[in-house]
């Protein structure tokens, strides 16, 4: 049972938001479902095309907090896409809010 969303919000440095998009969605997602990880929605804003949003699930904060440092200490995430997606981010927020089933299906099928 998934408890809680991480929502991160990040701006991208101007022109990269293609880029950003393609290595999400080729490289980093996959990693991120390998490592267990789940993501629920991964989109650019439809009002700015340098602004993109990532939500995954988790249990517990806690989990979140463990899940994330093992994946970005990995090598599949240091020695793969690591380097060319930071290029890419000017800057990042994080939120984590409670969710129940109904919220994180609802974003999920994000058209």
């Amino acid at each position: 049972m998934k408890n809680i969303i991480e929502i991160r919000s990040y701006q991208l440095k101007p022109g990269t938001g293609s880029e950003f998009h393609q290595l999400l969605h080729e490289k980093s997602l996959p990693l991120l479902a390998t490592a267990g990880i789940d993501v629920v929605l991964a989109t650019a804003s439809l009002q700015t095309p340098d602004t993109y949003m990532l939500v995954r699930a988790y249990q517990s904060v806690l989990h979140c907090e463990q899940s994330q440092q093992a994946f970005y200490a990995s090598d599949a995430w240091q020695n793969g896409p690591r380097a060319a997606i930071l290029a890419c981010i000017a800057s990042c927020n994080t939120m984590v809010l409670a969710a129940d089933a109904t919220l994180i299906k609802s974003l999920r099928h994000h058209p």
